[in-house]
């Protein structure tokens, strides 16, 4: 009982710091820079640049208003469905890594829902000049579960202005290598499957 207890705790506070880092940075961004606006952190290699998914992760979209709301109530269900594995899980005493890895998931999960289904309704429009701005609740740029994802988290890596000619398929165009851009969500989301994938597959059998 004493380790159920313990790994609830954990659970929780996970819950409330990820989901804290995540929104105080998506905040931070919307309020503060303009639409694909970027500020370089690591030479030419990591931007902080802001723009708006409607879409799911790393800025794939799907069709429409209608795909936009399925794609919101796709987030909901499965956040549901995890937070009831991760209370199975507990209560099957499962490893602490299983289940911080699960925790990453759902934190991914719900952060990206907090932006579909709120910021369209307390925050202006973001534009290529103006800046956010919060507005009375429901007088925003969207209706509920239609807002935008915030994303900024930019690794041009590889960021070539003109590839040589000789090269097949790239050769004379411009070339950066990884050009997704995403947000702190995206990545726990990454990191749990990965991790779970990599180091706990016995647990899985």
């Amino acid at each position: 009982m004493e380790q159920k207890r313990k790994k609830t705790l954990l659970v929780i506070l996970l819950i409330v710091l990820l989901l804290a880092a995540d929104q105080i940075v998506k905040l931070f961004v919307k309020t503060h820079m303009t639409l694909d606006e970027a500020i370089p952190v690591f030479g030419q290699w990591f931007y902080i640049r802001f723009i708006e998914n409607r879409g799911a992760a790393y800025g794939m979209e799907l069709g429409g208003e209608y795909g936009k709301l399925i794609l919101s109530l796709f987030r909901i269900a499965a956040v549901v469905a995890i937070g009831w594995y991760i209370c199975r899980l507990i209560k099957r005493a499962a490893p602490t890594g299983v289940i911080v890895g699960f925790v990453l998931i759902l934190v991914g999960a719900l952060g990206n829902i907090i932006d579909s289904a709120f910021y369209g309704l307390i925050f202006s429009n973001s534009t290529f000049t103006d800046v956010a701005h919060f507005v009375p609740w429901g007088t925003g740029y969207a209706s509920f579960l239609h807002g935008s994802v915030v994303d900024m988290l930019y690794f041009p890596i590889v960021e070539i202005d003109r590839m040589p000619d000789w090269i097949p398929f790239f050769g004379g165009e411009p070339f950066t290598f990884f050009s997704p851009i995403f947000n702190i969500a995206d990545s726990y989301v990454t990191c749990g499957i990965v991790y779970l994938i990599l180091f706990q597959r016995k647990f899985f059998k």
